[in-house]
């Protein structure tokens, strides 16, 4: 039905300039309107109604806000502010017109992008009379990009769904690993995006392998070769992590990383999946539904691929700390092996001192053996002058006494024979232990090169330099044959 215009509505035009008798604003002026009518008319018919512009004002809002109600324009955002209210101000505009808008705080803060001049938009707003001016504008309820409405409502209502579903939850992402052995890369071949990536690659890990997963980024049939991607590099697994990109673009132009198609295949790859789709201000499906997002192709390559440059960087002062532990570790071993090899003492030295230990020990067994049969023989004599003495007689012991004293005497010399048995045997051991006694009955003893006393065959290999240290000098000489024992 054909909306009536303000001039057509009687009832509201009556209304608006109809004034109640009672009405105290309202002040009669008489004679305020003299008309050509005769004497008598005029006094008979009533004087028009006079009424404050502040009254005509708020009934014209009235009226525009009833007969108009909400109502969706379209046009341009211009001369947009914002005040420290935190309402917005701006003038829609098209071609031939143009109105003031106003966009109340709490609207505001609702919105999900931010207002800025040259925006097409589409309002939805109550036509309205600011009523302290008199001017005409919008009061703004919503607002949404002009053209884009509609889809970007199925964004909105499509990323719910899958939120709603678990397909955004943080416990499930994967982290990118850190030096993966290949790369994948689902994009078009002649995307410029896919240039970013692969230079980026190349400056960051020349030697890193990319395997690309052809596909289209861009309209009708770009999901399902998206996500028919996702799945290939699935299946073969020659990657280890699969970069999702593309440039940026109008909402349009990055509907094809909106659908489900896509989502469910980020969701149900097993390879960790970077979404690098866009400019750093565009957001998709594929972004929130993917391991891990990337602001650019670009930055989506950074991450993927280590800085082979800032490797080499920590491997040199790695090296530097390990050749600093080393040097020091090599300096404390010397240290101990210098120390060690002053309380080393060679073989032969030590052989030495133990014969001539045993020698002094010999002769100080001897002349204590002697000094104890001298103490017995004066003891003896002692003795026997004090039984002479006091038996000048002889008495009938005395052959038992002649005979024990032949007795002690003989086993005393017996005593004394065995002891120099025994101080010959000592000897002859030590004889056999005397390095230069082996060394007259023939053999030699072998030195290596560094000074080491060679005692097993493997020390020593076919050609190597030895010394043969014999009972009088020494001589060089070469191996020839080395036969281990088993």
């Amino acid at each position: 039905m054909r909306r009536r215009s303000i001039l057509d509505n009687d009832a509201l035009r009556n209304d608006l300039f109809r004034t109640p008798a009672h009405d105290p604003l309202v002040p009669v002026v008489p004679g305020a309107f003299r008309g050509t009518l005769p004497a008598e008319e005029a006094s008979l018919r009533p004087l028009p109604p006079v009424i404050p512009v502040s009254r005509f004002v708020a009934k014209a809002r009235l009226l525009l806000e009833r007969e108009l109600g909400l109502v969706w324009i379209g046009g341009e955002v211009s001369g947009c502010t914002r005040a420290v209210s935190g309402h917005v101000y701006f003038t829609l505009k098209d071609a031939s017109a143009q109105i003031r808008c106003v966009l109340f705080r709490q609207k505001a803060q609702a919105l999900a992008f931010a207002l800025r001049d040259g925006m097409a938009v589409e309002v939805r707003a109550i036509a309205s009379i600011y009523e302290p001016r008199g001017e005409f504008q919008l009061n703004v309820e919503t607002v949404r990009l002009a053209g884009v409405g509609a889809l970007y409502e199925r964004f909105m209502a499509r990323k719910r769904a899958l939120e709603a579903a678990g397909m955004f939850e943080a416990g499930r992402k994967r982290p990118v690993p850190s030096f993966p052995r290949a790369i994948g890369i689902v994009t078009s071949p002649r995307a410029a995006a896919l240039r970013d990536v692969l230079t980026t690659l190349a400056r960051r890990f020349p030697a890193l392998p990319v395997i690309l997963y052809p596909a289209s980024v861009q309209g009708g049939p770009a999901a399902a070769e998206i996500a028919a991607a996702i799945r290939l590099a699935n299946e073969h697994a020659q990657v280890d992590v699969l970069i999702v990109c593309r440039g940026g673009g109008s909402l349009e132009d990055l509907w094809a990383f909106n659908e489900e198609v896509v989502a469910r295949a980020v969701h149900a790859s097993r390879l960790p999946v970077v979404s690098g789709v866009g400019h750093e201000t565009d957001f998709t499906i594929c972004d929130f539904v993917a391991d891990v997002r990337a602001a650019t192709p670009t930055a989506a390559a950074a991450l993927v691929a280590p800085d082979c440059a800032s490797l080499r960087s920590t491997l040199r002062a790695l090296f530097r700390r390990f050749a600093r532990a080393h040097a020091h570790d090599a300096g404390t071993r010397a240290q101990r092996v210098d120390h060690v090899a002053r309380r080393l003492v060679h073989p032969a030295t030590r052989l030495a001192a133990q014969a001539e230990r045993t020698r002094l020990l010999g002769q100080r067994l001897g002349r204590a053996f002697a000094h104890s049969r001298t103490l017995l023989d004066q003891r003896a004599r002692t003795a026997q002058s004090r039984l002479v003495r006091e038996l000048r007689t002889p008495l009938p012991q005395s052959a038992s006494l002649a005979i024990a004293s032949r007795a002690l005497a003989r086993a005393g010399r017996d005593c004394l024979g065995e002891a120099n048995r025994a101080l010959e045997r000592a000897a002859s051991g030590l004889s056999l232990l005397n390095p230069s006694a082996v060394l007259d009955r023939g053999y030699a003893i072998v030195s290596s090169q560094r000074g080491e006393i060679v005692t097993d065959a493997a020390q020593l290999r076919v050609g190597d330099a030895v010394t043969l240290s014999l009972a009088r000098g020494r001589a060089g000489a070469s191996v020839t044959d080395v036969e281990k024992e088993k």
